[in-house]
């Protein structure tokens, strides 16, 4: 219930309602608008790359080894955006903040970021598309990416003064997610609403387990 819904105060309790797909509460790092279905992408670490691994020391003795290390890291990092661009990757959902020169590279093919996701909203989005995490920098970074989820739409949404993105994804279950905004005056009002209608929706999920036996 807690990905499936989203709290607004300030506005009247009629302006509620339910909106197909997912409202992530956060906005775009990036954002290229694009029409039709959209292939996206999960990741849960950095695309941009690290100069040393866990537990490596790396050393700079001079500002010409500098220069060269942001260069060879703006290099990689434009490798694996054009990459994802090659396999009409168009939406990135990053359970991380990724660097600024990701986004740079993102807007400059077509990618549009959300970055930061929870873990749950994270696991939420692999149960309904049946994808996993991509891992950008192993041994097959050239080859084909197939754990791509199918977005129909994906868009930004203004939630009173919040800036959110809406995403409809192509399930691989029966299960179609909606998304529940709920309007009030205050928070304390919003939040009474939402206690109550996840206990009905509890309710009669029991009510149908108990029918379904």
């Amino acid at each position: 219930f807690a990905e499936l819904h989203a709290a607004v105060a300030g506005l009247p309790v009629a302006s509620s309602r339910v909106l197909p797909g997912l409202v992530l509460r956060r906005d775009f790092a990036a954002y290229c608008p694009a029409g039709g279905e959209l292939r996206a992408l999960l990741v849960t670490e950095p695309l941009r790359p690290a100069l040393s691994g866990p537990g490596v020391e790396f050393v700079v003795e001079s500002e010409g080894q500098h220069q060269a290390s942001l260069r060879w890291i703006a290099r990689r990092t434009e490798a694996v955006m054009k990459h994802l661009q090659s396999n009409n990757v168009k939406l990135l959902l990053s359970s991380v903040k990724q660097d600024e020169v990701v986004i740079c590279y993102a807007k400059l093919y077509g990618v549009s970021v959300v970055e930061c996701l929870s873990s749950e909203e994270m696991a939420f989005i692999c149960e309904i598309t049946g994808v996993s995490p991509y891992a950008p920098f192993g041994n097959n970074i050239g080859g084909e990416i197939t754990e791509t989820a199918v977005a129909t739409f994906c868009q930004p949404l203004l939630l009173g003064s919040k800036r959110c993105v809406h995403i409809g994804f192509t399930s691989v279950c029966a299960f179609q997610p909606h998304c529940l905004i709920l309007c009030g005056p205050v928070d304390g009002v919003n939040e009474q609403h939402a206690a109550a209608l996840q206990g009905a929706f509890t309710v009669l999920q029991q009510l149908f387990k108990t029918v379904g036996r």
